[in-house]
C-alpha cells in the first residue's frame, strides 16, 4: 500500500510538470541576447555569450560599472508565479554592504520589475549573491523602498559553483510589499560594481516563469 501512494505521487508530480504552462525568458542557446536590452547607469559592465559545460550563458564582467539586461515581458505572477535560474559567480564583493549606498554592489542578481501608474511607483524584488546579508533575510534598498533585497544566495561558500534556484515571486512580492502583486513587466539581470570601485564576474544561465513548482 505504502509503494501504491508512492508510485502515485510520482505519477502525481510528472503530470503537475506535463501541464506546466512555462514562460522561457531567455533560451540562451537557442535566441542568443534576442529580446535583451542593456541599461547603464555608471559604465557598461560587459555582458556576452560563453560556453560552460557545454552550454551557453551569459558572463558578466564588471570593473567599477553598473548596467544591466533587461528583459520587457509582461506576466502574471497570480499565474506564472515560480521563477527558475542558475548562477554562478569568481567571488562576492569585497567591501560590498546591502544596507549602505556606498556597498550597494552584487556580483550577480536577478530582478523583476513591477508596473506602476507612474515611473516612480514601479518595484521590484532583487534576487542578490548577497555579500554580508544572510542567507534567505531581505532588506529594502538603500537606494529606494519600493526596490527589495532577497539573499538567494550570500558569501563565498559557495562561489564558483553553479546553483539552480527557484522562487515564487507571487509570494515573495505579499511577503514583501503586504499585498497582491499587479503585472510584472520585465526580467533582469545586473552584475555592478560602482559605489565600490571592485570588479566581478558572474555567469548566468537561462531563466523560465512556471505556473508550477519543481
Amino acid at each position: 500500500m505504502k509503494t501504491f501512494w508512492a508510485l502515485l505521487a510520482i505519477v502525481s508530480v510528472f503530470v503537475s510538470l506535463a501541464n506546466a504552462d512555462e514562460i522561457h525568458v531567455s533560451r540562451f542557446a537557442t535566441d542568443g541576447l534576442t529580446g535583451w536590452e542593456a541599461k547603464s547607469f555608471k559604465g557598461k559592465t560587459d555582458y556576452r555569450l560563453v560556453k560552460e559545460d557545454s552550454r551557453t550563458v551569459v558572463k558578466a564582467t564588471s570593473h567599477g560599472s553598473a548596467s544591466g539586461m533587461i528583459r520587457k515581458i509582461s506576466f502574471q505572477p497570480s499565474k506564472h508565479r515560480y521563477l527558475r535560474w542558475s548562477w554562478k559567480i569568481a567571488d562576492t564583493i569585497k567591501n560590498g554592504d546591502e544596507k549602505l549606498k556606498s556597498g550597494d554592489d552584487y556580483a550577480a542578481r536577478v530582478y523583476v520589475v513591477f508596473t506602476g501608474r507612474y515611473f516612480w511607483q514601479m518595484q521590484a524584488i532583487n534576487y542578490i549573491w548577497a555579500n554580508k546579508l544572510a542567507k534567505g533575510l531581505t532588506v529594502p534598498s538603500a537606494y529606494s523602498a519600493n526596490s527589495k533585497m532577497v539573499a538567494v544566495e550570500s558569501g563565498n561558500g559557495r562561489a564558483g559553483q553553479w546553483l539552480t534556484e527557484e522562487r515564487d515571486v507571487f509570494a515573495d512580492y505579499r511577503t514583501l510589499f503586504g499585498t497582491d502583486p499587479p503585472e510584472a513587466e520585465a526580467i533582469a539581470i545586473m552584475t555592478d560594481t560602482d559605489n565600490t570601485g571592485g570588479s566581478a564576474e558572474a555567469w548566468y544561465g537561462d531563466i523560465t516563469l512556471s505556473t508550477v513548482s519543481k
